[in-house]
C-alpha cells in the first residue's frame, strides 16, 4: 500500500524567529492519525531566523538527527561538543539518560533551514553520545546513500534505533531502486524538487509511506532531494 501525505497537510507553527512544519503531532499540533510511523516520531522542517535559535534545553531517551538543507546550524551541548552543521552533514545526538544542548543560527543575513528528526531508541537510559559526518552531493547523486544505520555500516552515522536512513539527489533520467522488507515500514520525505515514488508524484514537503511493498523505486526527478527511512514496524 502506498500513501502520499501532501506538504499542506502538515502542522505549522510560526513563532516569529522560528517557522516549523510538523509531519507528526508535536507541541501544539495534534493529529490522532499522525503520531509517527514505526519508531519515527518527529520530522520537523524548521527555519530559524538570522541571529536566533533554540536556547539550552534538555532531551532524554531519543535519537535525534539534524539534516541541514540551507545555511548553518550551530550546536553546543553539555558533552563538550561545539560544532557547525552545514548542508551535506548528518548529525546524530543520542539523548540517552539526559543531555542539555542549544542550536543557533549565527548568520547575520541567512535563514537556517533544516530537518529535525527523532527516533525512538532501542534501549532507554544509555550514555549520551554525539556523531557528525559529511556526505557529498556526489555520494548522493542518482543513488540512495546510507547516512545512518544501527551498525554504522558504509561510513554512516550510528543510531541506537532499529532504523536506517538514506539520502539521494535525483534529476532527469537518474533513478534508484531499493529492495524492501515487507514486514517493515518505509517513509520517503521529499525535501526539495519533485520525483516519482513507485509511480506516485511527490513534490517539496510531501511524504510517501510504503507498507508491504517489496521495492522502492525513485525516478523522474526534477532537482529532487529525498530522505528515505527504513523503519521497525
Amino acid at each position: 500500500m502506498i500513501t502520499v501525505r501532501k506538504s499542506a497537510e502538515r502542522g505549522y507553527a510560526d513563532h516569529g524567529w522560528l517557522k516549523s512544519f510538523h509531519s507528526f503531532s508535536f507541541a501544539d499540533y495534534y493529529h490522532p492519525e499522525r503520531m509517527g510511523v514505526g519508531n519515527l516520531r518527529v520530522i520537523n522542517e524548521d527555519r530559524i531566523a538570522p541571529g536566533t535559535g533554540f536556547g539550552t534545553h534538555g532531551h532524554r531517551d531519543m535519537e535525534i538527527i539534524s539534516y541541514v538543507l540551507k545555511g548553518a546550524l550551530g550546536h553546543k551541548d553539555d558533552m563538550g561538543n561545539g560544532t557547525q552543521i552545514v548542508p551535506g552533514d548528518v548529525q546524530r545526538m543520542s539523548a540517552g539518560r539526559g543531555i542539555q544542548h542549544s542550536e543557533f543560527n549565527h548568520a547575520a543575513n541567512e535563514t537556517t533551514h533544516f530537518l529535525q528528526i527523532w527516533l525512538l531508541p532501542n534501549e532507554r537510559g544509555i550514555v549520551p553520545g554525539y556523531e557528525q559526518k559529511s556526505f557529498s552531493d556526489a555520494d548522493k547523486r542518482g543513488r540512495l546513500r546510507l547516512v545512518a544505520s544501527p551498525d554504522g555500516r558504509d561510513g554512516s552515522v550510528t543510531v541506537h534505533a532499529d532504523a536506517s536512513l538514506y539520502a539521494g539527489l535525483f534529476n532527469g533520467d537518474e533513478k534508484a531502486e531499493l529492495p524492501l522488507d515487507i514486514r517493515r515500514s518505509t517513509y520517503v520525505q521529499v525535501t526539495r524538487g519533485s520525483l516519482k515514488v513507485n509511480g506516485r508524484e511527490a513534490t517539496t514537503g510531501d511524504a510517501v509511506l510504503l507498507d508491504q511493498e517489496p521495492t522502492l523505486r525513485l525516478e523522474a526527478g526534477r532537482d529532487a532531494e529525498v530522505i528515505v527511512f527504513d523503519l521497525a514496524p
